[in-house]
């Protein structure tokens, strides 16, 4: 029950646009999100709780699980895929998942307000490992290391998370007016994130599927990714609470991300948007399975 509201928003979102169609402007709700409600969600996220060793652990041991997981996909990926395209969509897109629309609003209703310093601080790893690999391989006939740099720094979100970080680690008090409002934004931000996810759920043309290149996203995503996170989590020295927070980072489905990127550089936008479907309706079927798997394996929930 707990998740509910996280499938009600996206629910919402796939209504609104069903009901008005192109009164619904997608961008204008990717724009107020992604340069004004995100970054208070984040600035939110990382001052509610003292830096301390798990919060700068999580990040890391999240992004070695995906390097791990990233180097065994592009090694299969030669095998699995002729097309070129589907290559390419297969090794930049399978392990980038939903952590913020999401992963966010998930972890809140999974572990509580806690949970949100170590969802935003893995939702930003999640952002980092896009920006560096999945744009290489979307755009790696005109990559350059330097572009890359530019764009990670034209990223609202990494720079006020270093100021919140800095906020946090000086312990400068936050006058609780002001709490409240970045509060109220924290939560603004969560409701559109997942309205834009059902809003772009409900373009995905069914008949047109690449079902191969979509069920290889998932299997990647839903079953190889998780299993080999619960060996790095088990066998590292994080608290169970936390190393359940990252695991459920792990699980959430592929991101709408995945789709902007995929539209910037021409390559197959509409398979990633029905890939993003059907990882999204794995996680759906998933999720109850999920949820005693953390359980079982960690001793939280």
């Amino acid at each position: 029950m707990s998740v509910l509201p996280v499938y009600f928003f996206i629910v919402l979102g796939f209504i609104l646009k069903k009901s008005f169609q192109e009164k619904i402007h997608d961008k204008s709700y990717v724009i107020l999100s992604f340069y004004f409600l995100q970054p208070m969600l984040i600035f939110w996220g990382l001052t509610r709780s003292p830096i301390d060793y798990a919060f700068i652990m999580s990040p890391l041991i999240y992004l070695v699980i995906l390097l791990t997981v990233f180097i065994l996909v592009l090694i299969v990926s030669k095998k699995i895929f002729t097309d070129s395209k589907d290559k390419t969509i297969f090794i930049a897109v399978s392990l980038v998942g939903n952590t913020g629309n999401i992963g966010v609003p998930l972890g809140i209703a999974l572990f509580g307000e806690q949970s949100v310093p170590y969802t935003s601080i893995i939702n930003l790893a999640c952002t980092l490992y896009i920006y560096i690999f999945s744009v290489y391989f979307f755009a790696k006939d005109s990559f350059t290391i330097k572009k890359s740099i530019q764009s990670i720094l034209k990223l609202p979100g990494i720079w006020v998370a270093l100021f919140a970080i800095l906020i946090n680690h000086f312990s400068i008090p936050i006058h609780k007016d002001i709490s409240k409002v970045l509060e109220m934004g924290a939560y603004s931000s969560m409701v559109i994130q997942l309205m834009i996810f059902g809003i772009y759920l409900s373009e995905v043309k069914i008949k047109t599927m690449n079902w191969k290149l979509s069920l290889s996203l998932s299997i990647v995503k839903h079953i190889i990714l998780p299993a080999v996170g619960i060996l790095f989590i088990l066998y590292s020295n994080i608290d169970a609470y936390v190393g359940a927070i990252i695991l459920m980072q792990l699980m959430v489905p592929l991101a709408v991300n995945n789709v902007n990127l995929a539209a910037l550089y021409n390559c197959k936008p509409h398979a990633v948007t029905a890939s993003v479907l059907i990882s999204t309706i794995c996680f759906s079927l998933l999720l109850y399975f999920y949820i005693h798997l953390i359980r079982y394996f960690l001793g939280v929930l």
